[in-house]
């Protein structure tokens, strides 16, 4: 049986040969978007199996449209793609519910795994950039050779989030807590790293060691 696959990106040349790419295999392009609100009318619509969702979508964003899908479309898998390995699109991916992310120079073998893996509901693979950010996003534990600043593990893991560049709303889709609670550790992280501002924070935590592979 097929696996159904909507292309999503707003680049003529890339849809074309995301096509080519795969013909000859066991998935089976259903549709194609350039825009935000395309995409989701088209997934609504074909209820393909994996939405394969560019990053940038010209002035858009395609995170708005993973976003959008999980709320119309929580069953529908998504795997991201971009042509930079950007912790920030992956980490703010993960929090949205992505299934993957995977490049544009991937090869077809990779593409495949990724789209099957999605549409199986499989962790993503070890080779993936997405399981390499979520790790460090779910680290609970800090560094021993870091400063000795006095941050619970969930703080510690509030402050990667940060340091990966994720709003408020996107910490608490992705620790499962409220807006109100990840505020909180974000005014607690401040003061005990008597820092001005996020960046500030942020710049901490890269220094520190909290951010990398």
């Amino acid at each position: 049986m097929s696996i159904k696959l909507l292309v999503v990106d707003d680049h003529e040349v890339v849809r074309s040969g995301i096509q080519t790419l795969l013909e000859g295999s066991d998935v089976e392009i259903v549709g194609a978007a350039d825009n935000v609100e395309d995409t989701i009318t088209l997934t609504v619509a074909e209820k393909p199996d994996v939405v394969l969702l560019d990053v940038r979508l010209g002035g858009e964003d395609g995170l708005t449209a993973l976003e959008m899908i999980r709320q119309k479309a929580p069953e529908v898998a998504v795997v991201m793609m971009s042509t930079y390995d950007n912790p920030t699109y992956v980490a703010r991916a993960i929090a949205l519910g992505a299934n993957d992310y995977i490049l544009k120079d991937s090869s077809r073998m990779d593409v495949l795994e990724a789209v099957h893996r999605a549409a199986s509901s499989e962790q993503p693979s070890e080779r993936s950039i997405l399981r390499r950010v979520q790790a460090t996003m779910e680290k609970r534990k800090d560094r021993s050779d870091s400063k000795d600043v006095p941050l619970t593990n969930r703080e510690l893991q509030v402050l990667r989030h940060i340091a990966l560049g994720l709003s408020n709303r996107e910490i608490g889709t992705s620790l499962d807590i409220s807006v109100e609670t990840v505020k909180e550790h974000v005014q607690n992280i401040l003061r005990k790293l008597d820092a001005a501002d996020r960046t500030a924070a942020a710049v901490w935590a890269v220094k520190s060691g909290l951010i990398g592979n």
